[in-house]
């Protein structure tokens, strides 16, 4: 039994990670695009590290496009298996790969207009909108703490990870020569006190950890909460200086965690008087199919649910789905709060927001979460003179901001509370997955000292043999 690595291996992004059994059979756990890797992007989406139709299983661990986004893609090179999922995971999955596929075609379009004019051969996108519909058709969902075998010695059951909804970490266990092994795969954990959903679930012994790893050597800020921290932006910037705030925010999760963190100052009547707009019809769908799980909130909403029907819902909430509607925010005039993906600001609504109102000094442009080092969103938070948004220059005169207080991802103190129902004496080898090189070395020391022995930092297509 072996394992490799083929993405999300010393980098946040693209993760899949290969499992191939002693009798050949492979399983694959997610299968995610790569994102924010500037001129590499392209490349890394194209370049597999093994073979699609030799893939027998699939197991995804949760919705976001780094681990769902080359599903796809995975189905067109070949695979013929079936998608495993959460009922929340096959919901949102659904909608973010069709709106992955649909960005993909409008950005190839507009490539090719200017391939066309330079005698270039034309680009395709990865995948298309038919695609990714074939896709969703292909998942079957799974519930969470149900053992599901797959075929004989070989079976997985999935845990709340407590990340977004429907977020899963995988355990499969396997049966060789009479041995049974159980290798433990995070996905992304979320934090123990999340102000959404339940905290991430307790497991079962496991002899092979692959653990995500991207907030691995900090800690969140616990003592500035999100909601007072978005008030002193909208004070600063659309009270005082009369600007436009725009909050770059991944559709699902982020989103909701900055709604419901308005509806807050509502319900405390601190929110003021002003127009939000969330603009991103992606992030409209994702709230919806949010509101659909409300199971996995936490025992903290589930209380203010008995008297708030819609706890993403405030006064001054617009909802901006058309293209036309976007661009008209363009030439709004007053104060106002824009809420839109992606949450690097690589790509959707955003970057042309941003692109508009990066040179006034008067708006303020704050990331509310992870921005990967060469993203736009990593560029802007290194606080330069000029930058360039789709090949055009522009002066940064607006107010660059980060809200360190967001984020979906557990910081080391909840990575190894996470891990706390675990002996390190019995893991054999743990593997640090999804995060940055430098944040990784940080985190094996620590965990080193807390008794792991094997402790690894695999690069991408690393294979490494299980016994």
């Amino acid at each position: 039994m072996k394992i490799a690595f083929h993405g999300a291996a010393r980098t946040v992004t693209g993760s899949k990670h290969l499992l191939t059994l002693s009798n050949g059979k492979k399983l694959l756990l997610d299968c995610g695009m790569f994102q924010g890797m500037g001129e590499d992007t392209d490349d890394l989406n194209l370049e597999w590290g093994f073979e699609p139709s030799q893939i027998d299983y699939l197991i995804l661990s949760h919705a976001h496009i780094d681990h769902c986004g080359l599903i796809p893609k995975l189905i067109k090179d070949g695979y013929e298996g079936v998608v495993y999922a959460t009922p929340g995971t096959k919901d949102l999955a659904s909608i973010l790969m069709e709106d992955s596929a649909g960005i993909q075609e409008s950005d190839t379009k507009y490539a090719n207009k200017r391939r066309s004019l330079q005698g270039l051969p034309y680009l395709k996108p990865l995948y298309t909108t038919e695609d990714a519909m074939i896709a969703a058709d292909r998942f079957e969902t799974v519930e969470y703490n149900t053992w599901h075998t797959i075929e004989k010695g070989l079976e997985f059951c999935y845990t709340d990870a407590g990340h977004i909804i429907g977020s899963a970490c995988v355990h499969v266990r396997i049966t060789e020569n009479g041995k049974q092994r159980q290798l433990t795969f995070s996905g992304d954990v979320g934090r123990f006190r999340d102000v959404i959903l339940k905290s991430p679930a307790f497991f079962e012994q496991a002899d092979f950890i692959l653990l995500e790893s991207t907030y691995g050597n900090s800690l969140h800020d616990e003592y500035h909460p999100t909601p007072d921290t978005l008030l002193e932006w909208i004070e600063k910037t659309c009270l005082q200086k009369k600007g436009k705030l725009i909050l770059p925010a991944f559709s699902v999760g982020r989103t909701q965690e900055l709604l419901y963190a308005l509806n807050q100052l509502e319900i405390e009547n601190r929110l003021p008087e002003l127009e939000y707009f969330l603009d991103s019809p992606l992030s409209i769908k994702a709230t919806q199919v949010v509101k659909k799980y409300p199971q996995y909130f936490n025992s903290r909403i589930q209380k203010i649910l008995l008297s708030d029907s819609d706890p993403f819902g405030f006064k001054g909430l617009k909802l901006v789905d058309s293209v036309e509607e976007s661009k008209l925010l363009n030439y709004y005039k007053g104060p106002c709060v824009i809420i839109s993906a992606s949450g690097m600001a690589d790509a959707g609504r955003v970057k042309h927001h941003i692109s508009n109102n990066i040179e006034n000094s008067r708006n303020s442009i704050v990331f509310t979460g992870y921005c990967e080092p060469h993203s736009l969103g990593g560029h802007l938070l290194k606080k330069p003179i000029e930058i360039s948004i789709f090949g055009q220059p522009h002066e940064v005169n607006a107010s660059i901001g980060q809200m360190r207080s967001m984020s979906a991802h557990g910081d080391y103190d909840d990575l190894l509370q996470f891990l706390g129902c675990q002996d390190p004496k019995q893991v054999e080898k743990l593997f640090l997955v999804h995060g940055e090189y430098e944040v990784q070395q940080d985190f094996r020391q620590r965990l080193l000292r807390k008794g792991y022995a094997d402790v690894q930092i695999p690069e991408r297509h690393t294979e490494v043999g299980l016994g």
